[in-house]
């Protein structure tokens, strides 16, 4: 399951930003969440532009192999930011004189073995997420709605990456596509209804917000496999015609009902209209 929640590791009370790479198998750290934690520094940026200067001057290897990926910031965007392996991780930690340093390498180990383990076992992961929602307030039946909702999106996202669809920007573009369809209001534009900034939209939908985006994009997946859609350009195609599906759908149940599917309620303000 891809969200925040799972992008998102925490030590003692502290967000580190984290992203999972697949085809490597390795959790990616900012790094400058880990500074911030270690060295309680107030301007932990210019502490690691500091750092990496010293590493470089000491003739050191490790900057070699920090990267950047883009990551969440707070403001909602994604920018691209310094990061670094496990292993990479435990080695500048050694650079970084801080009483959390052994607290914190104990830590990422731990963090690596629970990846291990849901990579064995995914239902290891599920139970997490139900756990959470549960603490949340989530009904069992939204939490069910959830989570085939997210089972549908996960076999879409798998035939855009077997068919040339690339991750991140354009399976963005694809996904406003199919939400603009449907729902006749961009991913942007729904978050900003509920009050949302960093949070997962789909976490904070209602039960029938959910039924519309997985109706949406199973109808989508079904057309592009009918269509053998390849590539971004084509995959706009069934993206459209599977979000109409679904905007059907939807117009037919709002004039029975007289009341709109699109709310701007979320799990933060239940009482928000």
């Amino acid at each position: 399951m891809h969200n925040n929640l799972k992008n998102l590791a925490i030590f003692e009370g502290n967000h580190i930003r984290r992203l999972w790479d697949g085809e490597k198998e390795l959790w990616y750290f900012s790094i400058i969440d880990v500074i911030q934690v270690l060295t309680e520094s107030p301007r932990p940026r210019k502490y690691w532009n500091a750092l990496k200067t010293k590493l470089k001057n000491e003739g050191s290897q490790l900057s070699q192999k920090v990267g950047q990926l883009k990551m969440e910031s707070l403001d909602g965007k994604m920018y691209l930011t310094d990061v670094a392996d496990t292993e990479t991780l435990l080695r500048l930690i050694q650079s970084t004189p801080s009483p959390k340093a052994e607290p914190f390498k104990l830590w990422l180990a731990k963090v690596g073995y629970e990846r291990m383990r849901e990579m064995g076992d995914p239902e290891i992961a599920l139970n997490r997420s139900r756990v959470y929602w549960r603490e949340q307030g989530r009904s069992e039946k939204w939490i069910e709605q959830r989570m085939t909702g997210q089972e549908t999106r996960n076999k879409l996202t798998d035939y855009w990456s077997e068919h040339k669809v690339k991750k991140g920007e354009e399976f963005a573009i694809l996904t406003n596509i199919i939400h603009q369809e449907w729902s006749d209001i961009s991913v942007k534009e729904h978050k900003g209804l509920k009050g949302l900034k960093t949070q997962n939209l789909r976490d904070h939908m209602s039960e029938e917000e959910l039924i519309f985006t997985a109706l949406a994009e199973l109808s989508t997946r079904r057309i592009a496999e009918t269509d053998k859609a390849e590539g971004l350009e084509e995959n706009k195609i069934p993206a459209k015609k599977g979000g109409k599906i679904a905007k059907d759908a939807r117009l037919t149940l709002e004039e029975k009902t007289g009341s709109s599917v699109i709310t701007g309620k979320n799990f933060l303000l239940p009482s928000k209209k």
